[in-house]
């Protein structure tokens, strides 16, 4: 099973990407495709929206944290007009 998830890249200060990855996969481990970025500091976000519907419509789930991001995002009202 494929899941959204974070994987943290900064080493002093926390910056992540967002990832679709392997549930048996650690968090650092080898993801199968970056599908944005994440910065709690400056509160900014990059989505690669195309890729993140080609994961969702094949069955992969977000955990609560990347669900809420993309929902502040306004990721799901998009969805919904197309």
């Amino acid at each position: 099973m494929v899941k959204l998830r974070l994987k943290r890249c900064g080493r002093k200060q926390p910056v992540y990407r967002i990832v679709a990855i392997d549930v048996r996969s650690r968090r650092e481990g080898r993801d199968l495709r970056k599908v944005g970025f994440y910065d709690p500091i400056k509160n900014q976000t990059c989505l690669n929206v195309p890729a993140i519907l080609y994961f969702l419509e094949k069955g992969a789930q977000p955990t609560r944290t990347v669900y809420d991001i993309l929902r502040k995002a306004e990721f799901f009202k998009e969805k919904k007009e197309i």
